[in-house]
C-alpha cells in the first residue's frame, strides 16, 4: 500500500486536478502580463492576452519561453516580484553562455520543500531515514533542493555534497545512511571506490538511491542496483522550473515519473515545428509553472525528450507520468542523418558482459563524413586477456550499436578507470566537428 506525503493533492481526481490547474494558470498569466515586461511584449507579438484563455487546451495559443530568453533577460529581467521579496537566488552553470538565473520567494521555497518531501516519500523514504545528500550545494539547485525536502519530511540529512569520495563511503558506513541522493554516474563511481577500498555495499544500511541531473538508462538502473544493493529511483527537475522534485518515480511501479501537476502543466511538442503532440507521443517536454511567484515561466522549452502517460498508476497517485528522459533535443547527436542519444548507446553497452558503465562518445568528421568512436572501459580481466578477445568484444559492441541504432561506430576499449569521472553531471560526448 502506497504512503503519501500530501494524499489529498497527490490523489486528486483528474477533473478536480484540471480545474485547479485552470484557476492557477489564469492567475499566473494575469500576473506575468502585469509584472514582467518580457511576457507582456511576447504575448502581444503572438496576438494573445491572458483573458483569451478559457480552457487548458488554449494554453497552446501562448508563446514559448526559451533558455535564450532567460539569458537575454539576465540577471533579473524575468522576475515577477521586486528583488526585496526574493529570499534565494540560484543559477545554472553557464557552461554554454551566461547562466540562467532563478529567484525564489519564501513561498516558492515552501512549495519546493513540500514537492521534494512528496518526492522522497514516493521514492520510499520516510521520517526515520538518514539521507546522504551528495548533490552539489551552491548555485546548483540539487543540493539545497534535496536538503530542504529531507528536512521538511523530518528525516535526518547529511549535507555532504559532492567530492572526497573515500570520505563519503566512510560516512555512509559510520553514520548509517539509508537513502543516497546524487547523480547516477557518481553512484557508480562510489561503487568503484568502495570496491577498491574493500567496502561491501551489501553491508551498508542503504535502501534507496534517488538519482537525477543527467539522463540514464534502464540498463544503468540494473547496474546501480546490483552494485549498490538498493532501489534506484529516477528524479527529474531543472533549475529554471524549480530544481529537483518536479517529477519522480514511485517505488511501487518504477515506471515513469509522476509530475506534480498541481504546480506544473506539462506539454509535449515536436522540437522542430513546435506543434503540440498527443499523449503517448515522444517529443520535447514543455512546462508551465502555475504557482511560482519569483520567476513564473510560461511554456518553457526544457529540451528534454520524453512522453506523457495518463494511465492510472498502481501507487494511487493521479498525476501524469513522464517517461524516463531519453536525452535532450539539443544534446542529440546526428550521425550521417541518424539521431542518437548517449543514453541509447549506454543501454547497449551496459548489456554487454565485461563492459563497464563508463564511456565517452567522440564525434568527428573526416572527408565530409561523420564518424563516431565509442570509448568504453572494460573490466580488468577482459583488458588483460588476449588481443583476439578484445578485438572480438569491440566487434560485438560495433555490431550491437549498428543493429540497435542504425549507426556505424568504431569501438575503442580502454583500461579500467581511464575515462574521466565526474562528481556532478557526467561528460558523455566530445563533438570535434566544425558544424
Amino acid at each position: 500500500m502506497a504512503i503519501f506525503y500530501n494524499e489529498e493533492f497527490e490523489t486528486l481526481p483528474r477533473p478536480a486536478l484540471e480545474a485547479l490547474q485552470l484557476t492557477r494558470l489564469k492567475n499566473t498569466l494575469e500576473r506575468v502580463y502585469a509584472t514582467v515586461p518580457f511576457y507582456r511584449a511576447s504575448f502581444r507579438r503572438s496576438g494573445v492576452v491572458p483573458g483569451d484563455l478559457k480552457t487548458l487546451e488554449e494554453l497552446q495559443r501562448f508563446p514559448f519561453t526559451t533558455k535564450k530568453d532567460m539569458r537575454d533577460s539576465y540577471p533579473y529581467g524575468l522576475f515577477a516580484v521586486p528583488l526585496r521579496e526574493i529570499v534565494r537566488i540560484h543559477a545554472s552553470s553557464g557552461t554554454t553562455g551566461k547562466p540562467t538565473v532563478v529567484g525564489y520567494t519564501g513561498e516558492d521555497i515552501h512549495v519546493w520543500s513540500e514537492l521534494m518531501a512528496r518526492s522522497f516519500v514516493a521514492a520510499g523514504a520516510h521520517k526515520g531515514d538518514i539521507i546522504h545528500n551528495a548533490y552539489g550545494y551552491g548555485l546548483f539547485t540539487g543540493g539545497l533542493g534535496a536538503h530542504y525536502g529531507a528536512e521538511r519530511l523530518g528525516a535526518s540529512v547529511i549535507p555532504i555534497s559532492g567530492g572526497n569520495t573515500k570520505r563519503q563511503i566512510m560516512i555512509m558506513q559510520d553514520f548509517g545512511s539509508t537513502v543516497l541522493t546524487c547523480t547516477p554516474s557518481y553512484s557508480l563511481y562510489m561503487a568503484e571506490e568502495a570496491r577498491s577500498e574493500g567496502v561491501d555495499f551489501r553491508k551498508l544500511r542503504l535502501r534507496v538511491g534517488i538519482f537525477g541531473a543527467e539522463p540514464w538508462s534502464e540498463a544503468m538502473r540494473g547496474e546501480i542496483e546490483s552494485k549498490l544493493n538498493l532501489d534506484a529511483i529516477d528524479i527529474y527537475g531543472l533549475s529554471e522550473i524549480m530544481g529537483p522534485g518536479v517529477a519522480i518515480e514511485c517505488i511501487q511501479a518504477k515506471h515513469g515519473l509522476h509530475l506534480w501537476e498541481d504546480h506544473f502543466i506539462p506539454e509535449i511538442i515536436n522540437p522542430e515545428t513546435g506543434e503540440l503532440l498527443p499523449a503517448g507521443a515522444t517529443g520535447e517536454l514543455v512546462i508551465t509553472t502555475i504557482t511560482k511567484q519569483g520567476i513564473p515561466l510560461i511554456r518553457y522549452r526544457t529540451r528534454d525528450v520524453t512522453s506523457l502517460n495518463y494511465e492510472p498508476c498502481i501507487c494511487g497517485r493521479t498525476h501524469v507520468r513522464i517517461a524516463r528522459m531519453s536525452g535532450r533535443s539539443d544534446d542529440m547527436i546526428i550521425i550521417r542523418g541518424v539521431n542518437v542519444f548517449p543514453s541509447q548507446i549506454e543501454s547497449v553497452l551496459v548489456g554487454i558482459e565485461g563492459v563497464e558503465p563508463h564511456y565517452l562518445l567522440i564525434v568527428d568528421r573526416h572527408d565530409n563524413l561523420d564518424t563516431l568512436e565509442v570509448q568504453v572501459e572494460v573490466d580488468e580481466q577482459i583488458f588483460s586477456d588476449e588481443i583476439k578477445v578484445l578485438q572480438s568484444l569491440a566487434r560485438r559492441i560495433e555490431k550491437e550499436i549498428k543493429e540497435m541504432l542504425g549507426v556505424t561506430c568504431k569501438a575503442k576499449l580502454v583500461e579500467p578507470r581511464t575515462i574521466q569521472r565526474s562528481e556532478g553531471k557526467a561528460t558523455r560526448v566530445v563533438d570535434k566537428r566544425k558544424l
